[in-house]
C-alpha cells in the first residue's frame, strides 16, 4: 500500500521491494475500507515462518504464509484481511485460527502490485470472521462478480482414496462426523475415486512453484542472497535446478488433470467437493507454519475453495471444513456454502 512499506516478511531493504500500489488495495480503498496496516507474513509467502502466534493457542503456529492476516482476524483486530495462497496458505491458517478463508478462482482477483511467489498459482484470498464476510468483500474485489440465482441444495463429492490419508486421524474423524451431519440434514454425499496419482500431482505442482519461486527472485537473491532464511535459500536452490521444459511438462500435466477432474465431476454429478481444510490443529511451536497438502491439488487446478470453522480438536484447536467449487464458480460456491452452513448449524460460527 502506498505509504507503508513492503518487507514481504524478509530482511531485505524495503526500498528494494517498493512498487505500484495494488489492485485489491485500490478497489477496497474505493470501496470505503480503512486500513488499519500490513500483518506478517512468511518470508515471500513460502515456509520461512514469521512471528506471529495464534490467538487460540498462542504456543502454536497460525499457519502460513499468510499468518498475520488469519490471525488479525481470528483476534478481532479486523473484520477482514487479505491474503495470497499459492498452495495453501489461505485455507490452512483459516482453519488453524477458527475463521473463514476464501480462495477464489484463479485470477478472480488481480494480482497486480503484489509480490510473486509462483505466478501460475498465486492467488489473492480473504480471511473474515464469517461467511457473510466474504459475500460483503467478494463482490468488491474479484472481476465481474455476478449475481447468483438460488443455490439449490448441491451434491457433494468426497475424494476417495490416498489424498484424504494425508490427513490426521482425528481430522478424518471430525470430516467423517461433518459428512453424517449433512446426510441426516438430507443433502447428497458422493464418494468418488479421486487424485489417484497424487504423489505425481504433488510432484508437478512443487516443480511448478518452485522453478517460479528461483524465476521471481532471480534479481534480488543474486543481489541479497545472504539476507535470505535458510528455508527459502533451499527452496529458491531447488527452483534452480529445474529445467523450463519440467516446468512445461508440469503445466501440461496440469491441463489433463484439470480434464479429468472435470470428468469425475460430471460424471458424479458433483456441486462441491469436501475434504479437511488442514492435516489437523495447527501443530505446536512457531517452526513451521503447518503442512498444505490438502490444499494442494485444488491450488494446483486454480479452483475457488472456501474454510468453514468447523469444530475443534479435543484439546481445543480449531478445525476446518474445505468446500470447493468450480473454476469461475465463486458466486455458486459462496451461495451453497451458506447451505452448507445452515445444515450443519454453523450459521455465523
Amino acid at each position: 500500500m502506498d505509504g507503508l512499506p513492503t518487507h514481504g516478511g524478509s530482511a531485505l531493504p524495503p526500498g528494494v521491494l517498493a512498487g505500484p500500489q495494488a489492485v485489491v488495495v485500490d478497489r477496497l480503498l474505493a470501496a470505503g475500507a480503512m486500513v488499519a496496516g500490513k500483518t506478517a507474513t512468511a518470508e515471500f509467502a513460502a515456509s520461512a515462518p514469521g512471528p506471529t502466534r495464534n490467538p487460540h493457542h498462542p504456543g502454536h503456529t497460525p499457519g502460513g504464509s499468510s499468518s498475520g492476516s488469519a490471525a488479525a482476524v481470528a483476534a478481532g483486530l479486523v473484520p477482514l484481511a487479505i491474503g495470497t495462497q499459492t498452495v495453501g496458505s489461505v485455507i490452512r491458517p483459516a482453519a488453524y485460527c477458527g475463521v473463514v478463508g476464501f480462495r477464489p478462482t484463479y485470477g478472480r482477483i488481480p494480482s497486480a502490485g503484489v509480490l510473486p511467489n509462483a505466478p501460475s498459482l498465486d492467488t489473492l484470498g480473504v480471511f473474515t470472521a464469517d461467511l457473510a464476510g466474504v459475500a460483503l468483500a467478494a463482490p468488491l474485489l474479484c472481476d465481474d462478480w455476478r449475481r447468483e440465482p438460488e443455490a439449490g441444495v448441491p451434491v457433494l463429492g468426497v475424494p476417495d482414496g490416498t489424498y484424504l490419508e494425508h490427513a490426521e486421524p482425528a481430522a478424518l474423524s471430525a470430516f467423517e462426523e461433518w459428512l453424517e451431519r449433512l446426510e441426516r440434514a438430507g443433502l447428497t454425499v458422493c464418494r468418488v475415486p479421486l487424485f489417484a496419482d497424487f504423489a505425481e500431482v504433488s510432484r508437478q505442482l512443487q516443480a511448478v512453484n518452485r522453478f517460479e519461486l528461483a524465476r521471481s527472485h532471480a534479481d534480488w537473491f543474486a543481489r541479497f542472497g545472504r539476507l535470505y532464511r535458510p528455508e527459502t535459500v533451499a527452496s529458491i536452490r531447488v527452483g534452480q535446478g529445474i529445467a523450463p521444459e519440467d516446468r512445461a511438462a508440469a503445466l501440461e500435466f496440469r491441463e489433463r488433470l484439470r480434464e479429468r477432474v472435470a470428468a469425475a465431476t460430471a460424471g458424479a454429478g458433483v456441486d462441491l467437493w469436501l475434504a479437511p481444510s488442514a492435516t489437523g490443529g495447527a501443530p505446536e511451536g512457531l517452526h513451521t507454519t503447518g503442512n498444505a497438502v490438502m490444499s494442494s491439488p485444488w491450488s494446483f487446478l486454480g479452483l475457488p475453495a472456501l474454510s468453514l470453522p468447523a469444530g475443534r480438536t479435543a484439546t481445543g484447536l480449531p478445525l476446518g471444513l474445505q468446500v470447493v467449487g468450480a473454476a469461475g464458480g465463486d458466486e455458486r460456491l459462496l451461495a451453497q456454502a451458506a447451505v452448507l452452513q445452515r445444515a450443519l448449524g454453523l450459521a455465523e460460527a
